[in-house]
């Protein structure tokens, strides 16, 4: 049955992409007067260089990280979407380490990324503590904390670590020594990459493998059976959504240490709320987080490229993410279907028993 379930989700998942490509398709070809290139670029585009290629593998790494963070908070139903402010605290803490402090090279990057790991889990703590305490749902207060993020972060950089000489609203530059190294030539994908795929492992096992993982997963089906069983749930609710703010906050360390000489966002960098759509494609499964977070970067970098070269803006991206969503998050998408399966192993079952 377990498996039968599984296999219904994946055709659920696939179909819904696959109408969601379909219906992008369909909009270009009535939108853009060269529908054949434009679909070129936007199908095949990523691929035609090492460059392009290194793009989206480039997008694909913090987008590992808040898929990670948001799969863990959603997997104990605590629907908190501080994800984007605790990845943008976290870059600023890593700023601050990385421009202040003088450290040996490999040191220096490892507590510049604890330091953001550990301001993203408070930012993401304090929402569940409200929760826990007062009863004030996560998700209200963790999109609050979200721009509370956005502008103290802000203050920070410009009072704090701002460059005047530079003629913007910048940090000064980090000390090259808190650089993460780029691992792949003629692209700038860095050593946060295999910091990711040992975070994807580790998450993997938490979830499936330990006891933590398992309180967690339970907590989030049924927190009054599991609460019934002597799991404190309190402690669930808070360490799910540490756990997850300390993994976004990480992402957003090293982010900015691989990707950017100095701290520069003036907005809110968006890889919070990518992160929603990769835990939902993904199912909340850290295993599956690569992949969704790998298609997602692939279809912004496709869509980038198809931008650039026709006369179709980047935007259908949007609506592949619309109707991806809208049916996956849809129960009676495929609901017939589902009930069959349901009918026969269920008559499969009394069958064997008698």
């Amino acid at each position: 049955m377990r498996n039968q379930k599984t296999i219904f989700e994946f055709i659920r998942t696939f179909l819904a992409i696959l109408i969601a490509l379909t219906v992008a398709l369909i909009t270009i070809l009535l939108v853009s007067d060269e529908p054949g290139q434009a679909l070129s670029k936007f199908l095949f585009g990523p691929i035609t260089s090492v460059r392009h290629f290194g793009n989206v593998i480039e997008m694909m790494i913090p987008l590992i990280f808040t898929g990670l963070a948001i799969s863990i908070m959603f997997s104990a139903a605590q629907f908190n979407l501080g994800a984007e402010g605790a990845f943008f605290m976290g870059g600023v803490a890593a700023s601050f380490i990385a421009c202040n402090w003088t450290l040996p090279l490999v040191i220096h990057p490892i507590f510049a990324i604890l330091a953001g790991g550990l301001t993203g889990a408070v930012f993401c703590g304090i929402p569940a503590f409200l929760k826990t305490k007062w009863g004030a749902s996560e998700l209200v207060s963790s999109l609050m904390f979200n721009y509370m993020a956005f502008f103290l972060g802000l203050y920070l950089i410009n009072y704090f670590l701002r460059d005047v000489n530079a003629g913007a609203m910048v940090s000064y530059k980090f000390a090259p020594s808190a650089k993460l190294i780029k691992i792949i030539p003629k692209t700038r994908i860095h050593f946060g990459l295999i910091v990711a795929i040992v975070m994807i492992v580790i998450c993997y096992f938490y979830m499936s493998r330990t006891r933590w993982g398992y309180r967690t997963r339970l907590t989030g089906l049924n927190s009054s059976f599991a609460r019934y069983s002597g799991i404190q749930t309190t402690s669930v609710i808070i360490s799910s959504q540490v756990l997850g703010g300390m993994i976004a906050g990480m992402g957003g360390s090293i982010e900015v240490l691989g990707m950017y000489r100095r701290f520069s966002w003036q907005l809110l960098p968006g890889y919070g709320w990518d992160g929603v759509i990769v835990a939902i494609l993904a199912r909340n499964k850290p295993a599956l987080v690569p992949v969704a977070a790998f298609f997602l970067a692939y279809l912004r970098i496709g869509a980038d490229l198809m931008a650039r070269t026709s006369d179709v803006q980047s935007e259908v991206v949007a609506i592949i993410q619309g109707v991806m969503i809208v049916l996956i998050a849809a129960d009676s998408f495929l609901a017939t279907y589902r009930h069959k399966i349901v009918f026969k192993a269920a008559r499969k079952s009394s069958a064997v028993a008698e």
